[in-house]
């Protein structure tokens, strides 16, 4: 079915469904869609799936452009105000990174009954996948990938343009950096430059494998949430990594990195180098790439603990709502705003057509 915006036939659609579980991609679906939910079908339970903390990532971003270090502060937001009155009407919330659960529970106070840790959910890294994993001798280059529709994708690329590959391609002339990602805009493509290796090549088929042919993925993400996948691919490929304190944040837990974390950028291009060129620290750190996804992303050790927390919530919705009364009141005043907003959109379009 199409799901229109600001249109009570979903009103009608999601009543006939009569759904006993609603799952609300980001907070702005929650926002456009969660009273619809509570007034057709109020008995229902509602999961966000935060993806990310979005205030989190745009406070970042501000404070980036602006060459301001991030103060707790920036984080009250009204983009904050949003997300987490989003969360607190949600009945659950899943969040990606064991940061952002600090962030939501300590700076926020948000009852940590609304919020659960749900990471990428991996298969194992076996001997065999390791086995199979191109060496180090066929490899070569690096390479960063990334959709360029996200904002710090292409800060990243900036960054290595100016700040990076000037120093790196000097120290490994021979050496190539490929940048990979769906829709480059001209801007992007403008930055493409063979002469100084510098490739931007667009969109990758399959980015596993794209990654899997590259010896090292440069990542000096300046500002950003959540978990990237771009590691979670390279790890499972045994491709190595440099990135930034932001780019590996929530990762690896008391683990070592499968490469370097550097933010300074003459130190960042010396590790990038010595990972490059020495074989023996390249094999440790694929290594460190299987222990940080067995250890902390295999999904045998999150799938059964968030079935029985999604039970039971899910058996004992009154009394845990009962537990989140702010979020009623929430539901009660505040999305009336949302509510009203909307229909008076809908009775717009009516009138205009």
């Amino acid at each position: 079915s199409v799901i229109k915006l600001n249109c009570e036939s979903f009103n009608h659609y999601i009543k006939d469904l009569n759904p006993e579980i609603v799952l609300f991609d980001r907070f702005v679906m929650e926002e456009q869609y969660g009273w619809r939910v509570q007034q057709e079908c109020p008995n229902a339970m509602t999961i966000l799936d935060t993806e990310d903390l979005h205030f989190l990532r745009h406070a970042r971003q501000k404070a980036n452009k602006t060459k301001d270090l991030l103060d707790n502060q920036d984080l009250f937001s009204d983009n904050a105000k949003r997300e987490i009155a989003s969360i607190l009407r949600c009945d659950l919330s899943l969040i990606i990174s064991e940061y952002e659960m600090e962030v939501l529970k300590n700076q926020f106070k948000v009852n940590s009954s609304l919020l659960h840790y749900l990471p990428f959910l991996e298969e194992e890294i076996t001997s065999t996948t390791i086995k199979n994993w191109a060496p180090y001798q066929d490899r070569a280059d690096f390479i960063f990938i990334g959709n360029f529709l996200h904002e710090p994708n292409w800060n990243t690329v900036q960054y290595l343009k100016t700040q990076i590959w000037p120093s790196l391609s000097k120290k490994l002339p021979q050496a190539k950096l490929n940048i990979y990602g769906a829709y480059p805009s001209q801007k992007v493509l403008q930055l493409n430059n063979p002469k100084e290796n510098f490739h931007i090549t667009g969109r990758a088929e399959n980015a596993k494998e794209t990654i899997a042919k590259h010896r090292i993925l440069l990542a000096p993400i300046q500002f950003g949430a959540g978990v990237k996948g771009k590691f979670i691919d390279a790890m499972h490929v045994g491709t190595p990594s440099v990135t930034t304190n932001i780019g590996a944040e929530a990762m690896k837990g008391n683990l070592d990195w499968n490469g370097f974390i550097e933010d300074d950028v003459e130190q960042f291009v010396n590790q990038a180098v010595k990972l490059y060129v020495e074989e023996e620290i390249w094999l440790k750190a694929q290594q460190n790439g299987a222990q940080i996804i067995n250890q902390r992303y295999n999904k045998n050790k999150f799938q059964n603990i968030f079935n029985l927390n999604v039970n039971h919530i899910f058996e004992n919705l009154n009394t845990h709502r009962q537990q989140n009364f702010f979020g009623q009141i929430l539901h009660h005043h505040t999305i009336q705003s949302t509510k009203y907003m909307s229909l008076w959109i809908e009775e717009k379009s009516i009138n205009k057509n």
